[in-house]
């Protein structure tokens, strides 16, 4: 079955005992983390009860960081009474490292160009292991409220993104990436089988681009080109989108591949 989410897996992160020991290590901050992350798959508010099931804390231990939080402007009561989402405060952070981050700031006036040239959805990614997330969106007229949000990622094997990604990666991490996927589909033409999914690596490596048709979105076509750093390594991706309603494959890639490819080339290091 085909699945609908905003947010993917970004992989096993869990802190062995030893670095949970550390003496620098506060447990408390990651507490407080445990409950900031409760709401990352959450579809509404958040009881009490269901924050502290999701963060893996007591419910004494979860109250009182919530009161913390909300004290803090980190949490805060729905307006409608029914439980807790996140506080305003949290928007400070994102446009922290959005504004900090380097690749961010250089990919942004050349994907600007971009979107003004190709005038369909150009978005750049950030490689989070089993993910890929959205770090700029500029949008199309085709759009949704999903499509419009920095912060929204998809999983690295099913995305243009991520198999252009994958195609710099070495063998072996591709296929422990891959072995660690949930490989869930989005769509029925989600592709989750471990040997396709590989092909569409090679036929990224050896054409340049990646195509991906209806993998996250039925109907969408995309692009995804590697972003690379100094030591060659890939780090990011910048993807063309647009619908098949209006293009047909050949038709997408011959118009967008060449000024899309450019645009990689230009915000990678190497």
């Amino acid at each position: 079955m085909a699945r609908n989410t905003t947010r993917a897996e970004p992989g096993q992160r869990d802190l062995s005992d030893d670095q949970r020991a550390d003496p620098l290590f506060v447990r408390s901050i990651e507490r407080a983390m445990q409950v900031l992350s409760a709401f990352h798959h959450a579809d509404a508010p958040l009881s009490l009860s269901e924050i502290a099931q999701q963060a893996q804390l007591d419910r004494s231990a979860a109250q009182r960081m919530v009161h913390s939080l909300r004290m803090m402007g980190y949490i805060r009561r729905d307006p409608t009474g029914r439980g807790f989402v996140p506080g305003i405060r949290i928007l400070d952070h994102t446009l922290d490292y959005l504004r900090l981050d380097p690749l961010v700031r250089r990919a942004t006036p050349v994907l600007q160009e971009l979107r003004k040239i190709v005038r369909e959805r150009v978005d750049l990614s950030l490689f989070d292991d089993l993910r890929v997330v959205y770090a700029v969106r500029l949008q199309s007229k085709r759009q949704n409220f999903y499509t419009t949000l920095v912060g929204h990622s998809v999983p690295t094997f099913c995305s243009s993104g991520g198999w252009a990604i994958l195609s710099k990666l070495p063998d072996a991490q591709v296929r422990d990436i891959l072995d660690r996927s949930d490989r869930q589909p989005f769509t029925p033409e989600t592709i989750t089988e471990v040997p396709a999914i590989l092909q569409k690596v090679t036929e990224t490596r050896d054409q340049g681009y990646a195509l991906g048709i209806s993998q996250i979105l039925t109907g969408e076509i995309a692009v995804g080109f590697p972003v690379l750093d100094a030591t060659g390594a890939p780090v990011a991706a910048i993807h063309v989108a647009g619908s098949q309603a209006e293009w047909t494959p050949e038709e997408f890639t011959r118009n967008f591949v060449p000024l899309a490819s450019e645009a990689a080339r230009a915000i990678s290091e190497y």
